[in-house]
């Protein structure tokens, strides 16, 4: 199992980031199979790029701190 299957699995705080990444990175999706956007979809295009990425550096940092943990308790 890996970290990321391990969080989801127990850590409450990681599993509704990675639910939310998810939903954002769906709508994302639908955004860029239209063939246009208008002004106010463009603005949300680039507003969900930015949360998305928020959300994965904060999973990154859990992610990180969860693997300092595991290596701390094997030493």
């Amino acid at each position: 199992m890996t970290p990321r299957d391990q969080l989801l699995a127990s850590h409450d705080e990681f599993r509704k980031l990675a639910v939310e990444h998810t939903q954002y990175a769906q709508r994302l999706e639908s955004l860029t199979e239209k063939r246009y956007l208008t002004e106010d979809e463009k603005l949300e295009e680039v507003r969900l790029k930015k949360l998305k990425l928020r959300l994965k550096d904060q999973m990154a940092s859990i992610e990180r701190e969860f693997r300092q943990h595991v290596h701390n308790q094997v030493a």
